[in-house]
């Protein structure tokens, strides 16, 4: 569905343009810039903002602008957090996880590896404690943080060679991002923080030998597969991947009441179409890459045991030495184990239903 359709013709769209003339009417002119960590190539993840700005547009009247700009152009791809903290600009779109040396708290504003699926993870976010947890963190860097779309379930990787057992993990230098970086080390392996503009030619040179990035879709339009054969899944480093939009926290506390409401409102609209649009889009990417080449693996089950205790362990070391991020690893375990049961039961026994029911003839 086209963002500014959804924008113009949803109940919420079509009653806030009529309300522009008179709620708005003496709210005042703003004018912001949005820093994304994504280039424009990876479109659907790059639009998620866009879609926040789309909507606050239209809602107002054109009197509140927020004009995007891809990774590099404001600030580095790596550079957004910094950038909005020190109001260098006013906002920007990115994944919290990519600042976890700074604050490894912030993993939790993204994901963990062998963490909660996306529904999982948003009901702990908006009902559980998460959102509350998540905005403490955020303070201390004088950021306000708002869910801005989510990639849902990962892929595994692209990987020059087979891998048959954690042996094979040794010594491999893999793009892998924020605090799953510190799993693979865990277990020998080379983690590498590389962007997304820089995956290909890194694994073309031969500078690393496998790269993680989200799904079929966006890493088809990287070129992965032309460079790395094996297509590993589950993702267990990011069963889940939630973007945010940061800002600056001055800046939010300078709007009146209803930009506040507008722009909180505006990234659930963008958390939920981002989503769908994956959902849309990943089912014919992965036909495509088959069809192309690439040979679909899943990881040992010796290798997925050893990551996860691996996990464990790093989850339960910065817990230990870390206050703020214990806080956020016992609400978010305690939330997980909660609600997987529910969902073994009704979700996955579903699905496993209809794809017996779709395979008989």
């Amino acid at each position: 569905m086209d963002r500014r359709k959804f924008v113009a013709n949803s109940t919420v769209g079509g009653a806030a343009a009529l309300m522009a003339g008179s709620a708005f009417a003496q709210s005042p002119e703003i004018r912001w810039r949005c820093a994304s960590s994504y280039p424009k190539s990876l479109d659907t993840v790059f639009n998620a903002p866009q879609i926040v700005a789309d909507y606050v547009a239209k809602v107002t009247g054109g009197k509140f602008q927020i004009s995007l700009h891809a990774a590099g152009e404001l600030v580095p791809a790596f550079g957004v957090l910094d950038a909005v903290s020190n109001a260098n600009v006013e906002c920007g779109h990115t994944a919290s996880f990519f600042y976890w040396g700074k604050d490894p708290s912030l993993v939790f504003d993204y994901t963990v590896p062998f963490g909660m699926n996306t529904r999982q993870y948003m009901a702990w976010y908006q009902y559980g404690e998460g959102r509350s947890l998540i905005q403490g963190s955020m303070r201390d860097h004088g950021i306000v943080s708002f869910a801005c779309g989510n990639f849902g379930a990962q892929m595994g990787g692209w990987f020059r060679k087979e891998i048959k057992s954690m042996a094979d993990l040794k010594g491999m230098k893999m793009r892998i991002g924020g605090f799953s970086g510190a799993v693979f080390s865990k277990v020998g392996g080379v983690p590498q923080s590389i962007p997304a503009g820089e995956i290909y030619p890194s694994l073309e040179r031969g500078v690393i030998d496998s790269a993680e990035w989200v799904g079929p879709y966006d890493d088809e339009k990287l070129g992965l597969s032309k460079v790395a054969k094996y297509y590993y899944y589950p993702g267990w480093q990011e069963g889940s991947g939630q973007l945010s939009f940061y800002i600056n926290q001055q800046k939010f506390e300078a709007l009146p009441p209803e930009y506040k409401a507008l722009l909180e409102m505006a990234c659930q609209a963008a958390t939920l179409l981002t989503l769908n649009k994956y959902d849309h889009v990943n089912p014919a990417a992965i036909r495509r890459l088959v069809g192309s080449g690439a040979q679909l693996k899943a990881f040992p089950k010796e290798v997925l045991a050893g990551l996860y205790k691996a996990s464990k362990e790093v989850l339960e070391e910065y817990s230990a030495k870390n206050e703020k991020f214990k806080r956020l690893y016992d609400s978010y375990r305690q939330y997980q184990a909660s609600i997987t049961p529910w969902f073994t039961l009704g979700e996955m026994s579903y699905d496993r239903l209809i794809e017996d029911s779709l395979r008989t003839k």
